[in-house]
């Protein structure tokens, strides 16, 4: 039985698109799905579901009761705490720049960890906002804006970035990342592009940048790859690569957190 999903990423040129892909998700192999999120100087989350068959309409199963937790590299441990079913917080533990987290999780049985390390912050210095020459559906490009996120890539190679926009409080649901493969050391000349979020005249832009390490760029990479955008025109429908091992879906990230906010003028 098939399991239909949605899933939405943008990669190189910081654009995105919607498309619908086909997963082998039957009750045989029914999987973990770990979101772990550790924000510079923030608390700690992670959401634990499973996966479903296609009758159960979308009705992800949360995972409670789970044995999480979370350890810095001087050894530091927590165990977090379930603050809503499914949902696992740090009550002390904050991410650090620079700093590698292990993740364990401990459910019905099984053991799942992963490592991320938080990467230096790259400086966020502002939005630049230009007329687009593209047009979401039912738009004019003229009357259409799209947003240049303004930092200066580091040097050193190996670089990557997750960008979250919002418009007068709506969430772009759009995932946008972006590496310096292209534009390695130099000022940011990418945009972030998405066909179904148009921004007008007058309206206010919030984009949240986040420094995040190679192995989380890859996991969003390959759901690219998956829906067919990405380099090589798409690969064999199959679950996304994770930095999670013992079988689980998902990844656990580390990353830094600036945001910067301009109004369309």
């Amino acid at each position: 039985m098939k399991k239909i999903i949605t899933m939405v990423i943008s990669v190189i040129t910081l654009s995105s698109c919607e498309k619908e892909i086909e997963l082998d998700l039957n009750s045989s192999n029914s999987k973990y799905v770990i979101e772990g999120e550790m924000p510079q100087n923030e608390l700690a989350t992670v959401k634990i579901t499973k996966t479903v068959n296609f009758s159960d309409l979308n009705n992800f199963p949360i995972v409670k009761g789970a044995i999480v937790t979370i350890t810095d590299e001087i050894g530091t441990t927590e165990q977090l705490i379930e603050t809503s079913t499914g949902i696992y917080k740090t009550q002390k533990l904050k991410g650090g720049e620079g700093k590698t987290y292990t993740l364990s999780v401990k459910a019905d049985g099984n053991t799942f960890t992963a490592k991320s390390t938080m990467p230096k912050a790259v400086k966020l210095t502002g939005l630049k906002i230009s007329l687009s020459s593209f047009a979401p559906p039912g738009a004019f490009s003229s009357d259409n804006y799209i947003v240049f996120p303004q930092f200066i890539d580091p040097p050193q190679l190996g670089n990557s970035y997750r960008f979250i926009q919002t418009r007068n409080g709506e969430l772009d649901k759009s995932i946008i990342i972006a590496n310096d493969n292209i534009g390695n050391g130099q000022p940011n000349s990418r945009f972030i592009f998405s066909q179904n979020f148009d921004i007008k005249l007058g309206d206010e832009v919030t984009v949240e940048m986040r420094c995040i390490d190679v192995p989380v760029y890859d996991y969003f990479f390959s759901l690219n790859s998956i829906q067919g955008n990405g380099p090589g025109g798409g690969t064999t429908p199959s679950n996304p690569v994770s930095n999670i091992s013992g079988g689980a879906l998902g990844y656990f990230s580390a990353f830094t957190v600036q945001k910067v906010s301009a109004v369309v003028k």
